[in-house]
């Protein structure tokens, strides 16, 4: 079998490229971006539109809304932190977030928002960079009173309520108890939004500032931010939510005059960012490079190690488990890697073809941005089309089961 490309085969790489080609042939995908690396070779495809109705081609620099996938970028913020001693794992968080001291707990996850105890301890760093602070987005408890109140607060982004500036936020989120007590459960999305200011108060700079200068610079991701310049904002494709009954395409995001034309008023580190494959692509090899990019180190081989090891405790990481697991018929089977590290999944069992230590994340919005130490592998596929369907769950499925297949040593 021939080889190429640091390792895939051809015979593979075209699988992979006919798996990607059907789904934009089925129309249920308008165009896609997949970027595979491997021993310091890259494969690309840019394979249909802009436009679920044809118009410009999508472009290896066409920029995506990366959602959830921001997650595993805007942690590495905390983490230089982190090697500068500037932040310390077990400080208490309210040296800088105030509004988070004296915390009172809910006594059950439906109980009123006065029904509460005392916090048992401080919230520290380590909660906030595990997502076990105590709140957070739990799909099994939609309708209690506390899911209620963080949608109403705008606690998570336009859901129904747009996100305030940063104090307001943090104002916000201190008039609500915690759903648990601090370290004891994992719980999606806050905490990363939550790291973000975390960050801000102290570097005493806006968090995509110090991203910028010390993240995106010196890894040549000039194409990542939470917004995208009116120059640019031609190569950003509308976001599509389709009608889960018809299917029908609805935009959910336009291009110019939609959420990500202007600098939004909350710079969300859980699911803000805006990128290209490339720029994502040179974050995550500086990742399996052990925090070195072209002989620059961003970030130190222990802060790597410790980001992309699971964090979970046993009990910890069954619940979470046992979350996504239930809930597949919400999230179509996205989710259920076992484990969790700072800001990223980290898979624990093997559940699929990606194998035990890979790291990375999934975005509602149609994007898959993962590493695998084992292979030396780095894969990020990039579209246009939100989960409210499963047709961007499933073409993610079928482009990790064929990359897989395409790997030849």
């Amino acid at each position: 079998m021939g080889q190429n490309n640091g390792g895939f085969s051809e015979a593979g790489l075209r699988k992979l490229r006919g798996a990607l080609a059907r789904h934009v042939e089925s129309g249920k995908i308008p165009g896609l971006v997949a970027l595979v690396g491997r021993g310091g070779e890259t494969h690309v495809e840019a394979l249909g539109t802009m436009s679920h109705d044809g118009g410009p081609p999508m472009r290896r620099d066409t920029i995506f809304r990366m959602a959830s996938t921001s997650k595993p970028v805007t942690v590495a913020a905390a983490m230089i932190l982190l090697d500068e001693c500037r932040l310390r794992l077990d400080d208490p968080v309210e040296t800088w977030l105030p509004e988070l001291a004296d915390r009172r707990v809910l006594t059950r996850i439906d109980a009123p928002l006065d029904d509460t105890v005392p916090a048992r301890r401080p919230i520290i760093v380590r909660d906030v960079l595990t997502s076990t602070f105590g709140l957070g987005m739990d799909l099994t408890s939609l309708g209690t009173p506390i899911m209620n109140a963080v949608f109403e607060q705008g606690l998570t982004p336009d859901l129904p309520t747009p996100m305030p500036e940063p104090d307001e936020w943090m104002r916000r989120l201190g008039t609500l108890p915690l759903m648990h007590q601090p370290g004891e459960r994992w719980q999606y999305h806050i905490a990363s939004d939550l790291l973000g200011v975390l960050v801000a108060r102290v570097t005493g700079q806006p968090f995509e500032t110090f991203l910028r200068e010390r993240l995106f610079e010196p890894l040549g991701m000039r194409d990542t931010g939470f917004h995208v310049p009116a120059g640019d904002i031609d190569r950003l494709p509308p976001l599509y939510a389709p009608d889960p009954q018809t299917g029908e395409f609805h935009v959910w995001d336009p291009a110019e005059d939609g959420r990500h034309s202007r600098p939004p008023a909350f710079p969300g580190g859980g699911g803000g960012l805006n990128s290209t494959a490339d720029n994502y692509h040179a974050y995550f090899r500086m990742l399996l490079n052990g925090g070195v990019h072209n002989g620059e180190r961003i970030l130190s081989r222990p802060a790597v190690e410790l980001m992309t090891t699971n964090r979970l405790t046993p009990e910890q990481q069954a619940a979470r488990h046992t979350m996504a697991t239930n809930n597949v018929h919400i999230s179509f089977g996205q989710g259920q890697h076992g484990g969790w590290g700072f800001g990223m999944a980290v898979r624990t069992h093997r559940g699929d073809y990606a194998p035990l230590g890979q790291y990375g994340w999934d975005g509602g919005s149609g994007t898959s941005t993962y590493a695998d130490p084992h292979h030396g592998l780095t894969g990020i596929l990039l579209t246009q089309v939100g989960m409210s369907v499963p047709d961007s769950a499933r073409l993610i499925h079928d482009f990790w089961t064929t990359l897989y297949q395409s790997i030849d040593d």
